[in-house]
């Protein structure tokens, strides 16, 4: 069970990081902005540095927590604004946008566990953690 938490942040981090490269590509932006998304030339490029940094601090387990706090956040807007299944009469396209908001809803609830339980013992925080030590005996101390 030690490395089950590493491999499920490196699966959850994927999507992210590899996606966060599309939304850099012209025909990506153009898509936002026929979408009726204002200032997507700016927005989308910003919404892949923010995957891309918040998926690579999930993969490293560096301030995961931020991370997963910063997915959150982009995948709310992102869900309401882009899949509104509700509003679609196409039974093919409303069960594709059906699909997609419950993936990001899923995946916001993935990004939630890990903003509460952090990135666990295999990652840069918990590398970075001082165990408690005594000065009198040069031992590490029983907490």
């Amino acid at each position: 069970m030690k490395y089950a938490l590493i491999t499920g942040r490196i699966l959850f981090s994927l999507i992210f990081i590899l996606s966060s490269f599309g939304h850099f590509k012209t025909e990506t932006i153009a898509f936002a902005g026929s979408q009726g998304l204002p200032f997507a030339s700016f927005l989308v490029p910003l919404s892949g540095v923010i995957e891309l940094i918040a998926g690579l601090s999930i993969l490293l387990g560096y301030r995961a927590r931020i991370g997963a706090w910063l997915l959150v956040i982009f995948l709310i807007p992102v869900t309401l604004f882009f899949h509104q299944f509700w509003k679609v009469s196409d039974p093919m396209a409303y069960q594709m946008q059906f699909v997609m908001f419950m993936k990001n809803i899923s995946m916001m609830g993935g990004a939630l566990l890990i903003a509460y339980f952090g990135s666990g013992e295999l990652s840069i925080d918990a590398a970075g953690k001082a165990q408690p030590y005594s000065l009198a005996s040069g031992k590490e101390a029983v907490v």
